[in-house]
């Protein structure tokens, strides 16, 4: 649904699909204004937990869309593992055990959270910009050529044809969208590896572990306690030849088998499932004004909790470009989305087929490093990724830009992240003998000065870095700059000189 003011068969972007990744996107567009649909052909929205973990990337995603509170009054972090054989508990393990907030790190580890539950909070915020998905509304064909797209959709039986500048498709694995475009989906599905998975309701264990059963000789089985809901979440292995139609009595079969615990009984299902695993990805994430994100782009194996964070980031990435183009910005800043986002899909793909094998075939989980985190993640060598790598001893072009605690001229306390939060791009100027910045261009950016120390009155622009924090952090020692985009990654890295380059690299990224 759309303002009551906007013409709903003339708009800038169409999203085709609400799940975190379409709804992601369509909060990135709202807040920057731009005039869009989201549809979704179901008729309901799914209640079931899917993906259930938050990476701390994912997180900081949320903290800038401004709804970080909620989403962590909703979630759980650090809890552990409680492994047994049969009804003998055979100890406690925290995944990710001292990993907590620092000041360059504020979401050190995995928010254990329901997919279902972040939708829903990715709905509220989107339904604050007056726009709400329109369900059961279908997209059933699809035309474009060099200046718009012309989308037929469906809803009750009727047709209604809708011009946009961009789609996007957010329309998942089984994607209209890219099967219609022809675009190559290569990989293969593991027709051995199944696992039964479901939403339930369990007597007896506790919600403050994450039960699980690695040792049986049929396979193991776990089960997750959803935090703000009254259910688990069930997981198990199941051999090649299991029926394809899950049941509440199947689940209870394995966990009398599995478990040696007669005690525990499963009720009230929500959701079940059969899973097999599908690793895919597409050859491109664009065909002409049409762009491809989350499943729709790439599927893999759930063990390591990327998926949904990774169709997050990559709505994160997409949405600022398609508001600067539609703002003026050159066409040709589009492009970027796929120099980017295609590889972190072939490196994730990599990264949880190996992850996947290791967990099926010992049985056990393993200490993620920090690229599951997605902390790591970077865009170096991107064509946005500019500037000297020199002037930091520790980041480059590219890479997140990490939080850091200042103080302003009032001596209020303020996280860099909390000046990052927007969707604009930020300067920051360090100067470490407390200079004056040679202030002979101007900008329409929010524009900060970074002091180590000041020898007079600090100004209204002027940020004080408290405990030397950011200037380890940054690994700065002179004076330098960082151009911070919208998504939080640093695009240019210069000296205190470099007012040229940061005026041509926002020519190349903001409106004309």
């Amino acid at each position: 649904m759309l303002k009551t003011d906007q013409d709903p068969a003339q708009v800038s972007v169409l999203i085709v699909g609400a799940g975190p990744t379409g709804l992601t996107l369509a909060c990135e567009l709202a807040r920057r204004g731009v005039h869009l649909r989201i549809v979704d052909k179901a008729s309901t929205y799914f209640a079931g937990s899917r993906g259930k973990g938050l990476q701390p990337r994912s997180l900081e995603l949320l903290d800038d869309l401004g709804i970080i509170d909620e989403i962590l009054a909703n979630g759980r972090f650090h809890l552990p593992y409680r492994g047994y054989d049969g009804p003998n508990v055979l100890g406690d393990l925290d995944m990710h055990e001292g990993r907590h907030p620092t000041p360059d790190v504020p979401y050190a580890s995995v928010l254990i959270i329901p997919q279902f539950r972040v939708e829903e909070i990715l709905r509220k915020c989107l339904a604050g910009w007056g726009i709400q998905v329109e369900q059961a509304t279908e997209l059933i064909a699809i035309e474009q050529d060099d200046a718009t797209v012309t989308a037929t959709l469906m809803r009750d039986g009727l047709h209604q044809q809708v011009n946009a500048q961009y789609v996007v498709a957010a329309d998942g694995g089984r994607s209209f969208l890219r099967k219609h475009l022809n675009v190559g989906f290569e990989g293969e599905t593991w027709q051995d590896e199944r696992m039964l998975v479901g939403d339930v309701q369990v007597d007896v264990l506790d919600r403050d572990h994450w039960h699980s059963w690695p040792k049986h000789k049929d396979g193991w089985v776990a089960l997750c306690p959803l935090p703000s809901t009254n259910s688990f979440q069930f997981q198990a292995q199941i051999p090649a030849d299991e029926p394809d139609e899950p049941s509440l009595a199947r689940f209870q079969q394995i966990i009398d088998e599995r478990t040696g615990m007669p005690s525990i009984r499963l009720h009230d299902a929500g959701w079940l499932s059969l899973y097999r695993a599908n690793v895919r990805m597409v050859d491109r994430y664009r065909v002409g004004r049409i762009f491809l994100a989350g499943d729709a782009a790439h599927v893999h194996s759930p063990v390591g909790g990327q998926g949904m964070n990774t169709g997050m980031q990559d709505a994160y990435n997409l949405g600022w470009k398609l508001s600067a183009v539609l703002s003026g910005a050159p066409a040709s800043l589009l492009d970027t989305y796929e120099e980017e986002r295609l590889p972190i899909a072939a490196w994730l793909l990599g990264a949880t087929t190996k992850l996947h094998r290791q967990v099926f075939q010992s049985n056990a989980d393993l200490h993620r490093d920090e690229k599951f985190l997605q902390l790591a993640l970077n865009y170096r060598g991107s064509s946005l990724a500019q500037g000297e790598p020199s002037l930091s001893t520790i980041l480059q072009p590219g890479d997140r830009a990490p939080d850091a605690p200042l103080r302003d001229h009032l001596g209020n306390e303020v996280r860099l992240f909390d000046l990052f939060r927007g969707p604009h791009f930020t300067l920051l100027e360090f100067f470490p003998g407390g200079e004056e910045t040679a202030d002979d261009y101007e900008l329409s950016i929010p524009r900060y000065k970074i002091l180590r120390h000041s020898d007079g009155p600090q100004r209204e622009n002027e940020w004080m870095g408290r405990d030397e924090h950011i200037w380890n952090i940054y690994g700065v020692a002179s004076g330098c700059l960082f151009l911070i985009r919208p998504d939080g990654y640093i695009g240019l890295i210069g000296n205190t000189q470099s007012a040229p380059q940061v005026k041509d690299y926002l020519r190349k990224c903001t409106r004309k």
